[in-house]
């Protein structure tokens, strides 16, 4: 057994299954959107739902946000999944979960909670999540295995 490599592989991680990893993430992700948003816009009374959250938190043009909001998760959660244009879709797609985070999730924590419960509270909430892996695959990029990076060899040299 080669422990240098255990060790290195237990304390640093591999470099060389990194993609793999970003691809899973990008693409799991990515079909969640795409078809949450799907199931909205194309389902009878699909953002009914999206519509009564939005006339709750007083958001102006709740009709007009909702078909928006379904638009946004299904036309950039597909980008991601096909990992096209994946820095753009992730950031419209962390404005669309911090807005759901700001308008709606965030009411859903009990009141009354110390800080550090309140806090615990709050990061368990998917959202929070979503908003931590798109921030991620900002930075990482969409990987090697993505129609960004193809046409980045292409258009770069």
């Amino acid at each position: 057994m080669d422990w240098k490599r255990l060790v290195e592989f237990t304390l640093q991680g591999s470099g060389d299954l990194e993609q793999y990893a970003i691809l899973l993430v990008r693409v799991s992700i990515g079909l969640f959107f795409a078809i949450s948003g799907a199931n909205k816009l194309f389902s009878a009374g699909g953002t009914k739902q999206v519509y009564e959250t939005l006339v709750k938190a007083k958001v102006p043009f709740p009709r007009q946000t909702a078909y928006f909001v379904a638009g946004v998760e299904f036309v950039c959660g597909s980008l991601l999944t096909v990992g096209f244009l994946s820095s753009p879709a992730c950031v419209a797609l962390l404005i669309d979960m911090i807005v759901a985070i700001l308008t709606n999730t965030l009411s859903t924590v009990p009141k009354g909670l110390s800080s550090l419960n309140w806090l615990d509270d709050v990061l368990y909430l998917p959202e929070v999540l979503y908003v931590l892996f798109f921030i991620w695959l900002i930075f990482s990029g969409p990987g090697k295995l993505s129609v960004d990076y193809w046409l980045a060899s292409k258009l770069l040299g």
